[in-house]
């Protein structure tokens, strides 16, 4: 992969994807978007993806090249893809990954910039030399319009990693470090030796917000500081830390929530407890009010949810591992009732659910 200038490629425009590609364009990296939305395609040829942030100085226009996915083919007329970023759902990890798989440089490899664990999903296609991962934390988006992403959360800089990607054996690499330094445009990132422990990790924070939120109509503050929800979100993550242990995965502290404070929380110590609570209570002090995690945004536009790659992971996952997540089965099932249409999004969906007392 040639260092001075690679040919990169966002197969997902969305809130991370647009984002994170935006900034790298702004950088001055060859950067090209990818995306399924027409509008939102044709607004960014017209008048360039427009990135608004928690400050004024963050906001930008940026020209930059968008192709919609009938006009991938184009690709072929310019020279082979060195780096594509996967920025989808983790249930179109497989097909983008074959659209994408014909352009690829001999050496170009696929980053999954995804929630959930989509890397053996990537490398199915590709292939595991072929595929590296990267969590993203603590970057709350939307793409609220065509051609427009809004971010809802300050900028981690030297208090927060946001961008953490490594390869799947761990080992420091040098593309996974120029990965890395082209992320830096965006955010903090760095490389990691603990991808499948950050994968969990992170995992842990999704399966802690987006289903409570898609499932209750609450934005990501209005989760954290009512009492009942607040709870809920413990439990959920303390299921998920215990699976994640039982598999044995090097969970690390996100965000403030140190896992075997937040398990024992969730499993009754009231010290805990109210440590956990208190972070989740601050955690909402950085976080524009109408903020909304990704599930609750799919639900409120209609699209299909990555539940069952996060909560319905949980469940899995545990079943495997013998450590029982009911909880985390049953916003999995309560989301899905939503989706359906069956129940509409409310608080009072929840609000009998004693899980802590």
């Amino acid at each position: 992969m040639p260092t001075a200038s690679p040919r990169i490629v966002f197969v997902g425009a969305g809130a991370i994807g647009g984002y994170t590609g935006a900034m790298m364009k702004s950088a001055g990296h060859d950067v090209t978007l990818i995306d399924g939305w027409p509008e939102h395609v044709e607004t960014i040829r017209a008048t360039g993806l427009a990135i608004d942030g928690m400050a004024p100085e963050e906001s930008v226009t940026v020209r930059i090249d968008a192709l919609h996915i009938c006009d991938v083919p184009q690709l072929s007329k310019s020279r082979p893809i060195d780096i594509a970023f996967i920025a989808l759902k983790s249930y179109d990890t497989e097909w983008a990954a074959h659209l994408i798989r014909p352009y690829l440089a001999a050496d170009g490899f696929c980053v999954s910039l995804q929630n959930s664990i989509n890397e053996e999903r990537l490398a199915g296609v590709v292939g595991w030399g072929r595929t590296l991962g990267c969590c993203v934390s603590l970057l709350a988006a939307e793409l609220d319009r065509a051609g427009h992403v809004q971010r809802n959360i300050h900028k981690g800089g030297e208090q927060h990693t946001v961008y953490r990607v490594g390869e799947i054996h761990g080992r420091i690499t040098p593309r996974a470090e120029t990965v890395a330094a082209l992320l830096r445009a965006a955010d903090s990132a760095k490389a990691t030796t603990n991808l499948w422990g950050e994968r969990w990790s992170k995992l842990i924070i999704n399966v802690m917000r987006n289903g409570l939120s898609a499932a209750t109509g609450l934005s990501g503050n209005q989760r954290d500081l009512a009492q009942t929800t607040r709870r809920i979100s413990i439990k959920l993550g303390a299921e998920a830390v215990r699976v994640g242990q039982a598999l044995g995965y090097a969970i690390q502290a996100q965000q403030g929530l140190e896992p075997e404070t937040l398990a024992r929380a969730g499993e009754g110590s009231g010290d805990a407890l109210a440590e956990i609570e208190a972070v989740l209570i601050g955690l909402a002090q950085h976080r524009g009010e109408e903020q909304r995690p990704s599930m609750a945004q799919d639900m409120r536009k209609g699209r299909r949810t990555e539940i069952d790659y996060l909560n319905g992971l949980i469940v899995e996952q545990g079943a495997k591992a013998g450590v029982a997540a009911p909880v985390n089965a049953r916003l999995t099932g309560l989301v899905k009732q939503v989706e359906r249409g069956e129940v509409a999004p409310s608080p009072a969906l929840v609000a009998d659910w004693v899980v802590l007392s």
